[in-house]
């Protein structure tokens, strides 16, 4: 039986910022074993996540699977969708025939019942959107009454201090840059929005705030990367949140 479904090309998928198809497997990698990847992001949203043993789980913008993986090793039923099918190809040599896999932009409808999850993950992946009102419908209508929604993104204090001029915190504003990985080269394009447009976006879409959180990497990872842990330890990169439907529609 196919695992990863294979439809129509996406409809915003002609974009040339932010195509992961040209460098996945460089990505991957680096994905694998990063500071702020495998001992900072993703051990805190496994921690926001706590127990999801037989939870039904959206991974919303899975990449290569491996947040999906470890949500899979501790029981819950996983799904995952991406914009990207060199991402997608990854995921499913890593994850084999347990994880459903669907290559979906996340500015379009999604191809789930409504209420047919738990949680919906979104790690990382909010941040290349400029209006998040269209997804987070989506992503709401998908999860159960009650259901949770785990974010995270680029902190906005970070994403403003990179940008070489600054621009009015006040405003949702664009910035450009090249990512060089492997010796590969890609051009990125991320949002930054300030901290009441996005917890303005959740509410709009019908979501009540539960956490904001802003966490410390995993303590174990001091001796593997020193300096960098102590500059990651010392100032914000990721801002995360829970957000919840409410048991009513």
């Amino acid at each position: 039986m196919e695992r990863l479904s294979d439809p129509p090309e996406p409809a915003n998928a002609a974009n040339t910022a932010n195509d992961y198809d040209g460098f996945a497997e460089a990505y991957a990698a680096e994905n694998e074993t990063s500071l702020v990847n495998a001992h900072y992001e993703r051990p805190a949203m496994l921690a926001l996540a706590g127990d999801v043993s037989g939870r039904r789980i959206l991974d919303a913008g899975c990449g290569a699977g491996p947040l999906a993986a470890a949500l899979r090793d501790r029981g819950a039923v996983v799904t995952g969708v991406d914009v990207s099918a060199a991402m997608l190809a990854l995921a499913g040599r890593r994850l084999g025939e347990g994880v459903a896999l669907h290559r979906v932009d996340l500015r379009d409808r999604l191809p789930f019942a409504d209420g047919a999850f738990d949680d919906v993950i979104a790690s990382l992946v909010l941040h290349y959107l400029e209006d998040w009102g269209p997804t987070l419908a989506e992503l709401r209508r998908v999860l159960r009454p009650g259901g949770r929604l785990l974010v995270s993104v680029d902190h906005p204090f970070v994403a403003y201090t990179f940008q070489e001029s600054r621009p009015d915190y006040f405003a949702t504003t664009d910035y450009a840059f090249e990512w060089v990985i492997g010796g590969q080269s890609a051009p990125m394009r991320f949002w930054r929005k300030p901290l009441h447009a996005m917890t303005d976006a959740f509410t709009a879409a019908g979501f009540r705030l539960s956490v904001i959180a802003e966490p410390q990497p995993d303590p174990a990872a001091r001796a593997l990367f020193p300096e960098a842990f102590r500059n990651l330890s010392r100032s914000p990169t990721f801002l995360f949140f829970v957000v919840e439907r409410g048991v009513t529609a």
